[in-house]
């Protein structure tokens, strides 16, 4: 009976901790519709989320757009159809590798310092001070950090798109000889506004999980240093995660 007790257990604690997440992004909805809204502290949180997470971005970008120029001209020059190969780059980014990937280096870069950061704000007792001086840490902590996640993140996917089909252009173009147009005509024929529909729709759904799922770990987090650090990698963990879990399900309900 004890493999069942624990499994009963482990269930419980799972439940409890949905539940409280759910109750927090509740939180910061009834926060994100009631004034004051804290423009500039939105401002700051869009420039550390996007711009210092620019770097990555395009490094990230260009080099999946190489390797997938590279591996698919390989696969598509088989049944002699190397002509499909921006097609083939460009839907690969614009639908899935885009916002995934995307999500995934803004949770490793972004999402982590936002979970130590409201850590250690949580365990030195800034947050609790707030409480005191009857403000509200959601208001003041927790939703700039979101609202610039759900902001900044599709205009990251939107660069990393872009970069990714360039560096496709630079391997297949450049290098293996692909014809510039029959690259950039076979993209044309077959993106069509739905895909690019479904990818922002993706990414603006990453850019709240990210947000969500780090603010909540560094909002809650243990006592001392091994809380803080615990925090974080639940957080990237849990954010990845959920990330692929949705963009499953993403894609079973746009596509």
């Amino acid at each position: 009976m004890g493999f069942f007790i624990f499994i009963g257990k482990r269930t419980i604690f799972y439940l409890r901790e949905m539940g409280r997440m759910f109750l927090f992004l509740f939180r910061f909805i009834l926060s994100a519709v009631q004034p004051p809204y804290k423009i500039v502290r939105v401002v700051n949180e869009m420039h550390f989320i996007g711009v210092k997470s620019l770097f990555i971005i395009v490094l990230t970008s260009g080099f999946t757009g190489m390797v997938l120029g590279l591996q698919g001209y390989h696969t598509l020059r088989k049944f002699g159809s190397e002509s499909a190969l921006g097609s083939l780059v460009a839907l690969s980014l614009i639908r899935e590798l885009g916002p995934v990937l995307g999500a995934l280096m803004v949770t490793a870069r972004a999402g982590s310092a936002m979970t130590a950061e409201l850590g250690i704000m949580r365990i030195s007792e800034q947050i609790d001070a707030l409480d005191v001086m009857t403000l509200d840490p959601i208001k003041f902590l927790v939703e700039p950090k979101m609202l610039a996640g759900i902001i900044v993140l599709p205009l990251l996917v939107a660069i990393f798109d872009v970069i990714g089909i360039y560096g496709g252009y630079l391997v297949g173009v450049k290098l293996l000889g692909i014809n510039a147009a029959r690259y950039f005509d076979g993209m044309k024929e077959s993106v069509e506004w739905r895909d690019i529909w479904s990818g922002a729709v993706k990414s603006l759904a990453f850019g709240l999980i990210v947000t969500w799922v780090s603010c909540y770990k560094g909002y809650n987090c243990g006592h001392g240093a091994k809380g803080v650090s615990d925090a974080t990698t639940e957080a990237v963990v849990l954010s990845a995660i959920l990330v692929l879990m949705w963009d499953y399900f993403l894609t079973s309900i746009l596509h």
